[in-house]
């Protein structure tokens, strides 16, 4: 079980978009795809089959997922994740600083 998720909302804490926030778009092994956050610019070749144009196209670079943190919005703040074991025997997420679960 992942400690950050598609769909959960992440504060970037360390690199050149440092502070911001974002939701996560995908995850992929050890990084995640944040919205609108660590944009590139990459040259593309057009690509007709696909009914694709070529030019320059800005998108969403991977951001380690060391790097992120998930964002409490009931403190504002980013918080460290960890994992509790219900009575039921479904294991969630929960914030370290206050022990509540985390939506989603």
């Amino acid at each position: 079980m992942n400690r950050i998720r598609k769909g959960d909302q992440v504060l970037v804490i360390a690199g050149k978009n440092k502070g911001q926030k974002g939701e996560v778009t995908r995850v992929a092994g050890e990084s995640v795809f944040v919205q609108n956050v660590n944009l590139v610019k990459r040259h593309t070749k057009p690509n007709p089959q696909a009914n694709q144009p070529g030019g320059i196209v800005e998108r969403e670079a991977p951001i380690h997922i060391s790097n992120v943190m998930l964002f409490n919005t009931a403190t504002g703040k980013g918080e460290r994740v960890g994992f509790k074991t219900l009575e039921n025997g479904r294991k969630v997420r929960v914030y370290r600083s206050s022990g509540e679960v985390v939506d989603a």
